[in-house]
C-alpha cells in the first residue's frame, strides 16, 4: 500500500478508533503513541528511509519482532514494558484488518505473536512499623515535607494508585462527615473511598498553606504544577533511606509508590477484611488480583501454621545431634 494510505490509517486510529470509537484515557493515548513514535523510527533506520516514506508493507510481523528485540535488548526495556509496546502495535493491525480487508494477510502473523511471561517478584509491602517510621520522615515545617506528609498518608489510607492521587481535586472530596473521595481508576471506573478523619485534617492544613481552586490538582510541585509520579518516587526514596537508619528492614526492600497500595491490601486481609470489600476498595478487576494480598502476608501464614496440632509437627532432631562429646568425636577424625 502506499504511505499516504498507511498515514491515514493510523490518523484515523488514534483519532476515530481510540478516542471517539473507544474514548480511550488520554494516558492510553499517549502510552500508544509513544510505542509508535519508538517503532517508526525503529523501522526507518532499519529500511535506510525516512519515516515519511514508510509504506504500510514495511510493517511486517519482522519487523515487529525486531524492534522488540532492539526494546529488550539495548533500550533495557522490562518485559512488561515489552508487551505493552507489542499491545498498542497489535491493537492497530486488528484495526487495521478490519478496516483493509486485502490486508489481512499482512496483519495475521502481527496478531499471533504471543506477549512473554515474565517472572513473577515478590509482592513489596510494608509492616506497621516501617509505615510509621517513613511518615515520620517529611519535615512538617516545610510546604514540601506537609504535602508529602498528606500525600503518605492518603496512599495509606486509600490504597490508590499514584496517579489517581495525583489527579485529586478539592471537588473530588467530601470533607464532611463521613469524609470520602472519588477516585477515577484504569478504565475510567470510578470508585468512592472513605477517608480517615485525620487523613481530611492533613489535607485541609495543607490547602491552608497552599490554596488551590476547586478543579485544580491537590498535590503540587514548587512551581506550582501538577506533582509528577516522578516527583513522588524519587521524594519517597529519600524518605525510605532515611528511614532505614532507624529500622534497617527497609534496606532490603525497594518500596516505590505502589508499594503503598500493596501495603493495604496485605494489611486488611491481616485483618480479616472480606476479599470482595478490599477489591471494590482498590479497584481490582478482578478476585485473583485482590487474592494476591492473602498469598503475601507473611504473618497470616505464619499464624495458620502456628495452629497445627504438635503432634502432628516433625519430631524433635535424633539425640546424637545434641550430643557434643559424640560430635567433638567426629570432628576430630
Amino acid at each position: 500500500m502506499k504511505s499516504l494510505s498507511f498515514t491515514q490509517l493510523l490518523h484515523s486510529f488514534f483519532h476515530e478508533w481510540m478516542a471517539e470509537q473507544r474514548n480511550l484515557s488520554h494516558h492510553t493515548v499517549l502510552s500508544y503513541r509513544d510505542t509508535w513514535r519508538l517503532f517508526l523510527r525503529f523501522v526507518s533506520q532499519q529500511k535506510g528511509r525516512p519515516v515519511a516514506r514508510l509504506a504500510l508493507a514495511d510493517l511486517d510481523a519482522m519487523s515487529i519482532l525486531a524492534f522488540l528485540k532492539h526494546c529488550e535488548g539495548e533500550r533495557k526495556a522490562s518485559v512488561g514494558t515489552r508487551n505493552c509496546r507489542l499491545a498498542a502495535l497489535r491493537s492497530f493491525f486488528g484495526y487495521v484488518a478490519q478496516q483493509e480487508p486485502l490486508a489481512t494477510a499482512q496483519c495475521a502473523p502481527i496478531l499471533r505473536i504471543p506477549t512473554k511471561r515474565a517472572e513473577r517478584r515478590a509482592m513489596s509491602y510494608l509492616d506497621n512499623e516501617e509505615v510509621i517510621a517513613i511518615l515520620k520522615q517529611p519535615n512538617l515545617a516545610k510546604l514540601e515535607g506537609q504535602r508529602d506528609h498528606a500525600l503518605l498518608a492518603f496512599l495509606y489510607n486509600t490504597g490508590a494508585r499514584i496517579q489517581e492521587t495525583l489527579n485529586i481535586c478539592p471537588r473530588d472530596i467530601r470533607f464532611s462527615a463521613p469524609a470520602q473521595v472519588r477516585l477515577l481508576g484504569k478504565g475510567r471506573k470510578e470508585r468512592i473511598c472513605p477517608l480517615w478523619p485525620e487523613t481530611v485534617a492533613l489535607i485541609r492544613a495543607l490547602q491552608k498553606r497552599q490554596p488551590c481552586n476547586e478543579d485544580e490538582p491537590l498535590f503540587l510541585n514548587r512551581y506550582g504544577e501538577r506533582l509528577g509520579a516522578a516527583g513522588v518516587r524519587g521524594k519517597l526514596a529519600q524518605y525510605v533511606a532515611a528511614a532505614a537508619e532507624a529500622l534497617p528492614s527497609l534496606r532490603n526492600k525497594k518500596i516505590t509508590p505502589h508499594s503503598w497500595r500493596h501495603t493495604v491490601g496485605v494489611h486488611l486481609t491481616a485483618l480479616g477484611i472480606d476479599v470482595v470489600t478490599i477489591r471494590d476498595l482498590l479497584g481490582h478487576a478482578s478476585l485473583e488480583t485482590t487474592n494476591r494480598y492473602a498469598r503475601s502476608d507473611l504473618c497470616t501464614q505464619r499464624r495458620a501454621l502456628e495452629q497445627v496440632d504438635g503432634s502432628m509437627r516433625p519430631a524433635k532432631p535424633p539425640h546424637w545431634k545434641r550430643d557434643t562429646e559424640l560430635l567433638a568425636w567426629l570432628d576430630a577424625l
